[in-house]
């Protein structure tokens, strides 16, 4: 499949995800060019870092509007899946997406140290296809220190001093919190999987 879009956030390490999707014999191109995205059939939105950092760079290259609209199937990594939210609480107040009207809010967590780094279990009670061949508490990398708690876009939970969404859905719009990139052999699984939507 051609037509694969990495969206360049200015913030993320888009040439890990990229090798990724080409090791599944895929074409991909990192771009944010309005035309190009427009044009792809599916669509990756990395982000590490930042949230108010990233909305700058994508309100700067006209890209909210444009993101805001896809169709085709869109997978938001870590700082991508909260970019889909409605605002956060980190360093402040920041309005982001909006795509699902729930807030990003700080990990509470007493016992543990900040940020939540490292392989952590995933639980889900019934599948995604996203989770196509992914067993529940299959540990994925994390990398954050702001999360989504529950909601009712959740389709998998993890746990770090309380529980918080893993992964959302809300129609074409996928997110992870946790990196499939840098989490072996059942993160490719869930990159194949949504390559195979």
């Amino acid at each position: 499949m051609n037509n694969i879009i990495i969206i360049d956030t200015g913030c993320a390490n888009f040439f890990s995800l990229k090798k990724s999707i080409q090791s599944l014999k895929y074409s991909v191109k990192i771009s944010s060019n309005i035309s190009e995205i427009l044009s792809a059939k599916k669509i990756f939105l990395p982000g590490v870092g930042a949230i108010n950092t990233a909305i700058k760079y994508l309100n700067k290259r006209n890209l909210i509007p444009i993101i805001k609209n896809i169709t085709v199937p869109i997978l938001g990594i870590c700082l991508g899946m909260q970019l889909f939210f409605g605002d956060s609480q980190e360093n402040g107040f920041y309005s982001a997406l909006n795509i699902i009207p729930e807030s990003i809010v700080k990990i509470k967590n007493k016992k543990f140290s900040l940020p939540h780094m490292g392989w952590n279990k995933i639980f889900f009670e019934k599948k995604n296809i996203l989770f196509k061949n992914i067993n529940t508490e299959t540990r994925f990398y994390f990398l954050h220190s702001y999360c989504a708690l529950l909601n009712k876009y959740t389709i998998a939970v993890t746990k770090y001093g309380h529980f918080f969404s893993a992964a959302v859905q809300k129609e074409n719009f996928f997110g992870v919190q946790f990196h499939p990139e840098k989490s072996g052999k059942d993160g490719q699984k869930l990159i194949k999987n949504f390559l195979e939507l």
